[in-house]
């Protein structure tokens, strides 16, 4: 097995990545504004701040594709908007709701959907510039099954953190508008976006891992 992580240093990546950068630095202060409860919007953030600074301190060793730098970035925009309104009180699906005449808030369950397509992404990413993976479907498979795996461990993760710090306040904290399936419905709406990465997206994927590739190869 042989190891092509490319750092590649080109003009793409570094717009990409800063851009990134700047969304998530911009984000970060909105979503502190007068949010809901300071204990959920860091419980929220949290993971996601601890994600965008390992990209920076491995960029010099690892620059992964502008493509997967745009999809943190709306991930991370999705991120600050469940942690300063809340997954189960976001405004515009709270409109939505009333609208459609929908059962629940379904901000939450986009939350899930980009926490099944990012991870699926990274997967991918590593599996394919590594060249650890050579059989599609081998890949697809094994990069679905890491973000599912992440999303089953979130769930775990809400659990423990909610019984320990707010033990009276789970359906609150859960988000869980009266579905006793949520959790269920989580890891399928992660599965999905997996699925979609895998997938619709990823031949764009494809097309921007090739672009880091030949701009490594012209350095």
């Amino acid at each position: 097995m042989s190891f092509c992580l490319w750092p590649a240093s080109g003009a793409m990546n570094s717009r990409a990545f800063r851009l990134m950068l700047a969304i998530v630095f911009s984000f970060t202060i909105w979503s502190a504004i007068a949010p809901v409860d300071y204990a959920t919007w860091f419980f929220e953030l949290f993971i996601g701040m601890i994600c965008v600074v390992i990209l920076v301190y491995t960029r010099r060793q690892f620059q992964f594709s502008e493509f997967f730098y745009y999809v943190v970035a709306v991930h991370y925009i999705v991120l600050a908007c469940g942690a300063k309104y809340t997954y189960a009180d976001m405004p515009l699906f709270n409109w939505m709701r009333d609208v459609f005449a929908l059962s629940r808030n379904h901000f939450d369950r986009v939350g899930h959907f980009m926490q099944g397509l990012t991870p699926a992404l990274l997967t991918r990413e590593l599996l394919v510039r590594t060249e650890s993976v050579r059989n599609r479907k081998l890949l697809a498979i094994l990069s679905a099954s890491v973000a599912v795996a992440f999303s089953g461990m979130y769930e775990v993760l809400e659990w423990l953190w909610i019984s320990v710090f707010y033990p009276t306040q789970g359906v609150e904290w859960l988000g869980m508008q009266g579905d006793p399936w949520d959790a269920q419905g989580d890891i399928l709406a992660a599965f999905l976006g997996a699925c979609v990465a895998v997938t619709i997206l990823g031949v764009v994927h494809d097309r921007s891992i090739k672009r880091t590739r030949d701009s490594r190869l012209k350095h």
